[in-house]
This record gives structure tokens, C-alpha cells and sequence, in this order.
């Protein structure tokens, strides 16, 4: 809905207002075969609503709970959640979408002055008039508002599937209330349905709720690490984390024309190329600038590939962790991303190098594991994770949750290494984890330092007071939580362990050396 084109949603809200205007003027003109039909469909329905006491009930708390209090209240924490997360034309476009087809709406039912049903079987006689309904209104335009904002917001098509058909059913519901209790004709919560979505689809012809790009707001040029000299723009797009290829190039080709880019030039990875051969092409090819679509493990070879070469990185998350963009405050909504990645402040972040058995030397961006945590990777079954996203890794968790503990010795910038029994040791060039977890409160991912978290919980129940200590941020250590910090670090297991890299699995191994390389990387970052 969002990415159609301007003349197509005003087809469409002419069309439903030309049959808003028809059904106004028939019951306006008491057209008797309307009149008919409403009064014996309401009446039916309502005799048989009468003899069912506990439905009568039930439909009551769907009333209350759409009422006009209540519609207030949902809106405006709606509109409170968008601007807390930075999304103020989308706080508008809601406010504005509910707030007008309700004045429509009210206008309405004093202009037509349409008498009740007098069939109610509520005490509470509602004395405005019935056409249109205000309940039919008010959860049409919020849940079209809602529908909205997935298609914004929710990158999983299954996803904006499922809030579709939850809307759909939570609508009619609603309507149903309505004529089942007697306080509405079916054409009256037609009416109020017709009302609120033309005012959904004129608020996007003239108020989009996307927001636009931050140069259009700048108050001055910011200073570049590498000032670009042709805008040359390269994108590297993992595909299968996009729903559809062709409309993802045609948002970042208009948005980087907006933003004063030449035609970004594409490279798709593939899966035995997961990003380093195009990252190499477009540096080759002389980019200003390389943005890279896709999870964790896509952002990570870019990154490592254009390392120390003074090109800037936007990074656009489209995986299930998105811990590094998380981590630079990067928004996960796309068009957001995007902005950031063409419009950004420059930062230099440092990224690290890894070597140990079994694997060729590499590097990661924001943690290394052995243990517990690696463990879960392994665990994640790819069908639900396709399914349901992080939630795959919360049930992995589970399963995983009481890994053996494993004997490790640790050395931080050389020193003597130190024994120490772990169910997991997490090494962070960042703080924080999924959902928000401040596993290493104190890492920054510029400082030059890795941070090093040791968790050893004895028992199943000592997992609660170590999960409080983490989220608290308390700074006790002891034998079930211990931390270092170093810019070198060398994790050794006595036995073979599982190990992972930014969240994906390099198998079991015994030692990981890893060391920081500080300021080796440019990436775009929020203003």
C-alpha cells in the first residue's frame, strides 16, 4: 500500500467515495429496498443475539473497548511508541488519519440525523445519530493505520500476513458488535468503514508517513573521513533477505537520486560468494560509498573486505540479530536504513581479527563465542528461524540452556593464562546482545579494547541472579560471572567446544586467538 503510486490510491479513494456519496444519498431518500434490508437483517440478528445472555456480555466489553475513550487512549500511545522511536511522520499521519475520519464521521451523523435501531438490547440508549457508525470507523482507521505500519516496519512478508489477517478478523468483530446489539443498520457500519479507509489512503497521497531524508533537514554539510568525488554508489544485496529485488532497487535508486547519487551499480551475493568478491569489485570499480543489505553475516564480509580502505559502509540490517547495526543505533526499518547509509556521519569503528583451529584466519565485527551461546547457533533449526525470526533462537536457547561446563584458560594481551571452568565465554567488540542484553555494558565498539565475559551458572536456578546482574549492569565478578578486558585474547578449551562469530557457527574447536584492530572500518551512523 505504501509503495503505490499516488494516482492509484486516489483512484481508489475516489472510487469508494463516489459509493460512500450513493449509500449516503439512499438513506437520505429512505430507498425502501435498503430500508428493507436493513431492517430485517439488524432485527434477525438481533433476536438472535437476545437469546444468548452470555453473548450479550461479551459483545458489550467489545463496545467499551472501542469506544470513544478508548480509541483516544489506543491512538495515543500508537502515536507515543513512533515518536520514541524516532518516527514522527508516522505519529502524525496516525493521529491525523484517526482524528479526521472521526470529525467526518460526526459531521455526518448530524447532517443525515439517522434514527437508532429501536430493537437495542442495551439499557443505554445512544442519543447522536446512527449513520455512520463511529465504532465502525474509528477500528477501520486504525487498523488500516496498523496495516500501514507493518508494511513499513515488519520485513517478514508472513509476518504482515499474519497482522493482516488478525486486523481483518478484530474488524469484523466490531461490525458485528454493532448490528448484533442493536445499535446499528449494516449500512451505517458501512458507511463508517467506507469514511475511514478513504482517509487512510488520502493521508498517504498528501502526508506520507515515511520519513524523508536527513539532508533535507541538515543545518550544515557534515564533514566526510574521505569527501566523495563522483558519488559513485555500490549496494550489496544479499536478495533472499529482501521480499522483492526489483522494489528494494527501485526505493535505494530513488532515495540515493534524492540524496544527490549517481544510479547505484548492484552486486548480488550468492552462496558461495556471501559478499567479499563484491565488496572487492566495488572498491575496485572506485565506490564513494558501499551499502550492504543483509543479516549479520553478509554485513560482516563486506565490512572486513573494505576495511583500511577509506570507502564508508551504510549498513541496511535485513537479518534476524542485526546486532551491529543494533549496536551504531542503525534503525531496522529499511527506508530508515537506507537514509542513514546515504545521509550518515562517518565513524571509524574498529572490527577484529580471529585465527584458531580448524578454520582460516578471519575476523568479526561484534562477538566471538565458546560455549552455551555457540551452542544456540548450532541449535537453530533454518526452517523456523525463516518463520519466526529471533523466536528460533529463544527455543534453541532452551534446549541448550544447561551446556556442560568446559575447563578454558584465558590470556588477555599476553599475560599468563588464567583457568577458569565456563558453561560459555563470550569475547565483545560491542555491548550490547539480543534484545537489548548488556552482556558487556562497558565495550564500545571504537575503544580499541575487546571485552571478555566469563559465565559459569552451577545450576539451572542460578541462571535467574546471573540474568539480573547482566540486565542491572551490577559490577560484582566471581566464579559464576567474571570479566576482562585486553586488546588481545586467547580463549583455550580442553576440549572440543562450539564456537561462533557474530552468531554464525564455525564449528567445534578448541582455541580462539582474537585481537582488535582499532579503527579499521568506516560506516555511515545517525546523525
Amino acid at each position: 500500500m505504501i509503495d503505490r503510486s499516488r494516482a492509484r490510491l486516489l483512484t481508489w479513494a475516489s472510487i469508494l467515495t463516489g459509493l460512500l456519496a450513493l449509500l449516503t444519498v439512499l438513506v437520505i431518500g429512505e430507498w425502501q429496498r435498503l430500508i428493507d434490508f436493513d431492517v430485517e437483517t439488524s432485527t434477525e440478528l438481533t433476536d438472535w443475539t437476545r437469546q444468548h445472555d452470555g453473548l450479550v456480555d461479551v459483545l458489550k466489553i467489545v463496545e467499551t473497548a472501542t469506544d470513544t475513550i478508548a480509541a483516544v487512549i489506543v491512538t495515543a500511545l500508537i502515536a507515543l511508541i513512533l515518536l520514541v522511536k524516532g518516527q514522527r511522520r508516522a505519529a502524525i499521519y496516525t493521529v491525523g488519519v484517526v482524528a479526521i475520519s472521526s470529525g467526518i464521521t460526526h459531521l455526518m451523523k448530524w447532517l443525515v440525523d439517522r434514527d437508532r435501531p429501536s430493537w437495542h438490547l442495551l439499557t443505554e440508549q445512544y442519543t447522536n445519530g446512527s449513520y455512520p457508525s463511529g465504532h465502525a470507523t474509528y477500528i477501520v482507521a486504525i487498523a488500516g493505520v496498523l496495516l500501514v505500519l507493518s508494511q513499513m516496519f515488519l520485513r517478514r512478508a508472513s509476518a504482515r500476513h499474519l497482522v493482516a489477517v488478525l486486523l481483518v478478523l478484530l474488524v469484523l468483530l466490531v461490525f458485528a458488535d454493532r448490528v448484533h446489539l442493536g445499535r446499528h443498520f449494516i449500512s451505517d457500519v458501512v458507511a463508517g468503514a467506507l469514511v475511514a479507509i478513504v482517509c487512510v489512503l488520502v493521508g498517504l497521497v498528501v502526508f506520507s508517513p515515511q520519513p524523508k531524508l536527513q539532508v533535507e533537514a541538515a543545518a550544515a554539510p557534515l564533514v566526510s573521513s574521505v569527501p566523495a568525488s563522483s558519488r559513485d554508489l555500490h549496494v550489496v544485496l544479499n536478495p533472499i533477505k529482501v521480499d522483492d529485488v526489483g522494489q528494494f532497487q527501485a526505493i535505494v535508486g530513488a532515495m540515493a537520486a534524492e540524496g544527490g547519487w549517481n544510479e547505484p551499480v548492484w552486486h548480488l551475493t550468492t552462496i558461495e560468494d556471501p559478499g567479499t568478491g563484491m565488496a572487492h569489485a566495488a572498491s575496485v570499480a572506485g565506490a564513494d560509498l558501499v551499502i550492504v543489505c543483509g543479516g549479520d553475516g553478509t554485513v560482516r564480509e563486506v565490512c572486513a573486505e573494505l576495511a583500511g580502505t577509506g570507502i564508508p559502509v551504510g549498513i541496511v540490517p535485513a537479518g534476524t540479530g542485526n546486532l551491529l547495526a543494533r549496536n551504531l543505533d542503525i534503525p531496522l526499518y529499511i527506508r530508515s536504513a537506507i537514509d542513514v547509509a546515504l545521509t550518515g556521519q562517518d565513524r571509524a569503528i574498529d572490527m577484529v581479527d580471529v585465527s584458531g583451529d580448524g578454520f582460516d584466519d578471519t575476523h568479526f565485527m561484534v562477538m566471538a563465542g565458546m560455549g552455551f551461546d555457540a551452542a544456540i547457533m548450532e541449535g537453530v533449526n533454518e526452517d523456523i528461524k525463516k518463520k519466526v525470526g529471533w523466536l528460533a533462537y529463544v527455543l534453541s536457547g532452551m534446549k541448550s540452556l544447561m551446556f556442560p561446563a568446559v575447563r578454558v584458560e584465558i590470556s588477555v594481551d599476553d599475560q599468563p593464562f588464567t583457568k577458569h571452568r565456563a558453561r560459555t565465554v563470550v569475547v565483545g567488540n560491542v555491548g550490547f546482545l539480543q534484545a537489548g542484553m548488556p552482556l558487556l555494558p562497558d565495550a564500545s565498539i571504537d575503544d580499541g579494547v575487546l571485552d571478555v565475559v566469563i559465565l559459569h551458572p552451577k545450576r539451572f536456578l542460578s541462571w535467574l541472579p546471573i540474568v539480573w546482574r547482566v540486565m542491572a549492569k551490577r559490577n560484582k565478578t566471581d566464579e559464576t560471572l567474571d570479566r576482562m578486558t585486553g586488546r588481545k585474547v586467547v580463549v583455550r578449551a580442553a576440549s572440543d567446544t562450539p564456537r561462533q562469530l557474530d552468531g554464525d557457527s564455525i564449528g567445534p574447536g578448541r582455541e580462539l586467538v582474537m585481537e582488535c584492530v582499532h579503527g579499521r572500518l568506516l560506516v555511515k551512523v545517525p546523525r
